[in-house]
């Protein structure tokens, strides 16, 4: 796992060899949005204490979706430092392990890269302690606002802080090379507009589940790409 900076003492992306998780620092709490693999918690902790951050510091978890590259470590995180986790109301039955996984609707290139995706460890059923809705303000940033996002899971969010222009998108869209949606969905019309919702909230730093951040000409590029006639059908 490799840790990277995004802002100075306030954001850090932990990447997994596929996808990857943020941690928020606030002065008084830690916040992470996703949790990488199952069996990562140590590798997580060991990069909280590398910045030196006390992991007792870590009270929420957000998942932006149910996908076990997004779930994973979270119920052992959680179980170990006591920290809340909450995911939308549509995806907490398949983290917890209720629901099955919803299958997505493929396009031929995208059946390699999926079978791909599932060598990751399967998620373990994780409880998840709040429910959330869309346009509920999460207590970190300044404000994290939920921003339901469906289509590549009916569950999928993002979160805005607005005080800080900064965006987490989940899996909607990517930064793989360039900002195009993501990949996997289980309605395509319905992530292209989720897409363009995310990208009409104009975001100073776009932090997306597979990818780099996107930190320059940010709430341009996400317009642009949003609205590309090479995404529509």
């Amino acid at each position: 796992m490799e840790l990277v900076e995004v802002i100075p003492n306030r954001l850090h992306m932990l990447r997994f060899p596929i996808g990857q998780a943020y941690l928020w620092q606030d002065e008084g709490a830690l916040t992470l949005i996703d949790a990488g693999y199952a069996g990562s918690a140590d590798a997580i902790e060991g990069a909280i204490r590398s910045l030196g951050l006390a992991p007792e510091r870590l009270g929420l978890i957000v998942l932006t979706h149910c996908h076990r590259d997004h779930v994973g470590a979270a119920g052992e995180l959680a179980a170990r430092w006591g920290a809340e986790v909450a995911a939308h109301r549509l995806d907490a039955p398949v983290i917890r392990g209720e629901q099955p996984v919803p299958e997505p609707v493929l396009l031929d290139w995208e059946v390699p890269l999926y079978a791909h995706g599932l060598t990751v460890p399967e998620a373990p059923p994780t409880p998840v302690d709040r429910e959330l809705l869309d346009g509920e303000v999460l207590p970190f940033g300044g404000g994290a606002v939920v921003v339901h996002a469906p289509g590549h899971t009916p569950g999928s969010i993002g979160v805005h802080l607005p005080r800080h222009g900064v965006l987490f998108t989940g899996d909607c869209v990517a930064g793989a090379g360039q900002v195009m949606p993501g990949v996997f969905n289980v309605d395509r019309d319905q992530a292209l507009a989720s897409f363009r919702r995310l990208a009409a909230l104009d975001p100073a730093v776009a932090c997306f589940g597979h990818g780099d951040p996107w930190v320059t000409d940010t709430a341009l590029t996400l317009r642009a790409a949003a609205e590309a006639p090479a995404h529509a059908g």
